[in-house]
């Protein structure tokens, strides 16, 4: 495995302002999602995690990245993100800080998921918020999931039990 293929060299901070480095979920298997607080999609943090909660004690993790890259639908920041998501949608999960997620100014971390030629395995880069990356246990981006694909969907949940049961 070629390390620099892996999510684990990129770091990015939490809305409380800690900075979180991405190998503390190296032997996890993790979605990485781009969401936003005023998208038709939103309703999709409640089945993020509840997805999460499905398959928290079996090592799976969500990572929430708030994002204004789409029809301004973020209009939130911070402590203000927080809240709403866990005010209306018990989301539990870590929520990064606001990020752009395409575009020359776009977050490494989303360069590197959306760029086959630095992640060695997909291209998508996201076309709308709750785009959906999956990540296995050894941080390689293997899948991805456009926005309508709910959390809740048995294609993504056979796709997180498959890589969960690997060794």
């Amino acid at each position: 495995m070629n390390s620099n293929q892996t999510i684990y060299p990129f770091k990015a901070k939490l809305l409380s302002g800690k900075e979180k480095n991405l190998s503390d979920f190296n032997g996890k298997v993790v979605m990485i999602v781009n969401t936003a607080t005023g998208c038709g999609f939103t309703p999709q943090l409640k089945e993020l995690q509840e997805l999460r909660d499905e398959y928290a004690d079996k090592g799976f993790e969500v990572l929430g990245f708030p994002s204004n890259d789409f029809g301004g639908q973020e209009p939130l920041d911070g402590a203000a993100i927080n809240e709403f998501c866990e005010v209306n949608f018990g989301v539990q999960f870590p929520m990064f800080e606001k990020i752009m997620v395409r575009g020359e100014l776009a977050h490494p971390l989303f360069k590197f998921l959306s760029d086959k030629k630095l992640n060695g395995h997909v291209s998508s880069s996201p076309r709308w918020n709750f785009h959906k990356y999956i990540i296995d246990k050894n941080g390689e981006v293997v899948d991805y999931f456009y926005p309508f694909t709910k959390p809740s969907s048995s294609k993504i949940k056979k796709k997180i039990q498959r890589l969960l049961d690997e060794k």
